[in-house]
């Protein structure tokens, strides 16, 4: 089976994202990786150290700010032409969006949120976690061509092999878009990305307010070069932004450390950041559901322990 991995990037930096797409493609066998852009040239030779079989690449202006259509139009070209059985992209907002676009183009059955394969009687089987994660189906698709999305959180990012491929442009033809890119707004930091963050930190509705989310959150974060995450009820309650939302219907994580910050631990917000690697869970409830996944567990209150904590910290 040989496979086409969409490469994701965001302001010509290579997504982790993408690292553990391509990790999910060793897996399966032989791949290519296909690279969009307005100018290929920053990241394609980067991306021909990890193992592929090729290197596409697409240099177009149309590719200067990620729009479904033309992504979708330009994988269906090339997957055509080249005869893949498979395509993989990161099941990612951007990859949640494009794809299932690609699937119907392609005619073909499409499983998301891939967590691993098993074989059964000679078939490929898909697992995917259902009911929050609390079963895993096997999913079966019987079309020729497959399309699939990856959780990040469930595979290693890739290592450079030391190798490196072939560069090709492809010569993609009539792309066009019903939609126009408008602008991007984005809040502004210094700090790591959610998702790819090695460390991140999150806060619940235990922390009160807004002001007391901050005053807790912030300065955690920035002693440990961490990440800041959220509970859906701490978005809820306006404490901060959606974007920083852990759980179910928000961002998948699985960083070395998770620490959890006045965090009942909601099966929800369980399904989003369960598979770090070290979980700590400080919470004054010492009843809290998020203890029964944690490594480590503090009860107390976090006014008090997470400036003690970043005290200590800071001395080393």
């Amino acid at each position: 089976m040989k496979s086409l991995v969409i490469a994701e990037h965001r302001n010509n930096v290579l997504k982790n994202s993408t690292l553990a797409a391509i990790t999910f493609a060793k897996s399966i066998g032989e791949y290519d990786i296909l690279l969009l852009s307005d100018d290929v040239s920053i990241l394609s030779g980067k991306l021909a150290k990890y193992g592929a079989g090729k290197v596409y690449t697409g240099q177009d202006e149309i590719f200067a700010n990620y729009l479904a259509q033309p992504y979708s139009q330009a994988v269906d070209q090339i997957v055509q032409d080249k005869d893949y059985d498979m395509v993989i992209a990161p099941a990612t907002t951007t990859g949640k969006d494009f794809m299932p676009r690609v699937a119907a183009r392609l005619e073909a059955g499409m499983a998301s949120d891939i967590i691993g394969t098993v074989e059964e009687d000679g078939e490929l089987l898909f697992k995917r976690p259902i009911w929050a994660g609390n079963a895993i189906a096997l999913t079966e698709i019987t079309t020729d061509k497959k399309v699939v999305t990856v959780r990040v959180s469930a595979f290693d990012p890739a290592q450079e092999t030391g190798d490196e491929a072939d560069i090709e442009e492809f010569d993609f033809e009539d792309l066009e878009s019903g939609a126009e890119f408008v602008e991007i707004k984005e809040n502004k930091s210094t700090r790591p990305e959610l998702t790819d963050a090695d460390i991140v930190v999150s806060g619940g509705r235990g922390l009160k307010s807004k002001e007391g989310f901050d005053s807790i959150m912030e300065p955690l974060a920035d002693s440990l070069n961490a990440a800041i995450g959220a509970s859906r009820a701490a978005v809820d309650a306006e404490f901060c932004s959606n974007d920083l939302q852990v759980g179910q219907t928000g961002k998948i994580v699985a960083p070395k450390l998770y620490i959890a910050v006045a965090i009942s631990g909601a099966i929800q917000h369980l399904a989003g950041m369960k598979d770090s690697k070290t979980i700590v869970a400080i919470n004054k409830d010492d009843e809290a559901p998020i203890f029964e996944v944690a490594d480590y567990g503090l009860v107390a209150d976090a006014f008090t322990a997470v400036p003690e904590l970043v005290e200590l910290i800071k001395k080393g």
